[in-house]
């Protein structure tokens, strides 16, 4: 299924006597390989029941479908454990492999692009941050120069005031 450059495999359950494309019993979901990470989309009651009467799933579809914890699902059913601990272990197990997926997940060029643009801006902020406390200082460097000035020229002033008087 899919388009060109674009795979997305169906799971069904089929006679394996039939064609591989040919006729098959039921669908039972939807695998999409090139997404990142990539998606499965899965009826796993109607799995579950054709694997409870006998189906054999390829050795990909046995893969992914204990990457969903669904086989896991299905051993601890056999061996009798409570439902409530059945939910708990797939879930963990899901949580576990989707931590697995998303640590090891292949960046793409939109995510790069966002990554950059935080840089970009951060590093932006960070110059003109800068910028801002160059400015402050020369301005504060300024007035202290002005106020210095200022007070020498009072200071000359009362100098010759003094040596006026002193003169007179």
């Amino acid at each position: 299924m899919g388009r060109k450059k674009k795979p997305i495999w169906a799971l069904v359950a089929a006679d394996s006597r039939a064609p591989r494309d040919g006729k098959f019993i039921e669908d039972l979901g939807r695998y999409y390989p090139q997404e990142e990470p990539s998606r499965v989309e899965l009826r796993e009651d109607r799995i579950k029941y054709w694997l409870e009467v006998g189906a054999q799933p390829t050795d990909t579809v046995r893969n992914l479908l204990s990457r969903r914890g669904v086989l896991l699902g299905l051993h601890l059913e056999r061996k009798g454990i409570e439902p409530e601990a059945i939910t708990e272990a797939v879930d963990a197990h899901r949580q576990h492999r989707e931590d697995r997926l998303v640590a090891t997940a292949k960046t793409t060029p939109a995510d790069r692009r966002q990554k950059a643009l935080i840089v970009e801006t951060e590093a932006a902020a960070k110059k003109e941050a800068e910028l801002i406390e160059k400015r402050k200082k020369a301005a504060a460097e300024k007035a202290a120069a002005k106020e210095k000035a200022r007070q020498e020229e009072e200071a000359r002033q009362a100098a010759q005031e003094t040596e006026e008087a002193e003169e007179a």
